[in-house]
């Protein structure tokens, strides 16, 4: 690793029971992706770049390990952004949560129209990464992966006046759901709470199975238009 991790961020370094940095995989992971770079900021977008395609956006668990949506390679706001954290810290490089408050308009489209519906009306659990470099905190959000962006610009459930862009540049903060956000919270080094708390709002574990499994095929149709 050609970087030091400034010090001070032990907090935004170490791992946490959801956020399980200190895994095997996910060491393993960082290690592959960030071999041959040689800056911290080439490592977070080497990083940012997986986790945004390698990781297809779908529905799961909420209080899912990092590892575990490693294993899956699918994810959305709160998995993607917990394995996006872990790999960072992984990585030597400082890595936190923010979280928002989005209107439920942020999943029109994107959802199978009857299970929109049943959507409240606020989303209050919305996080995204922000990691520490060139002394700032940065925003970097992972949640759309290209294809399903393009299908979304392409389908006219999204625009590029809400959504300019996925792209980051290691420098400037990317937020994809800036639109749509009602609150924002601020920011944390564990959202472990957050995350258990809202899979505890789901309905019993085989109905949302079934509901995951319907949203998931209904924006794999989206991708694969």
């Amino acid at each position: 690793m050609a970087w030091s991790s400034p010090e001070g961020m032990e907090e935004y370094l170490k791992p946490t029971d959801l956020c399980d940095s200190g895994s095997q995989a996910i060491k393993a992971k960082a290690k592959e992706l960030i071999e041959d770079v040689d800056s911290a900021k080439k490592a977070a977008q080497r990083i940012f770049g997986f986790v945004r395609d390698g990781i297809l956006f779908g529905f799961d668990r909420r209080d899912d390990k990092a590892s575990d949506t490693l294993k899956k390679q699918v994810g959305f706001c709160v998995t993607k952004t917990n394995l996006q954290v872990a790999l960072l810290r992984a990585a030597g490089i400082p890595a936190r949560y923010h979280q928002a408050v989005l209107t439920k308009e942020a999943l029109k489209g994107i959802l199978p129209a009857f299970v929109y519906r049943s959507v409240p009306e606020k989303i209050w659990f919305h996080p995204w990464c922000e990691c520490y470099l060139s002394e700032k905190w940065i925003s970097c959000d992972t949640l759309f992966d290209k294809e399903l962006y393009n299908a979304l610009l392409s389908r006219g459930i999204t625009s590029g006046e809400r959504i300019p862009t996925i792209d980051w540049d290691g420098v400037n903060d990317l937020n994809t759901m800036t639109a749509w956000m009602l609150e924002d919270v601020g920011n944390s080094a564990s959202l472990d709470h957050v995350f258990r708390k809202a899979q505890s709002e789901l309905p019993p574990r085989p109905i949302a199975i079934i509901l995951e499994r319907l949203c998931n095929r209904h924006i794999n149709k989206l991708r694969k238009g």
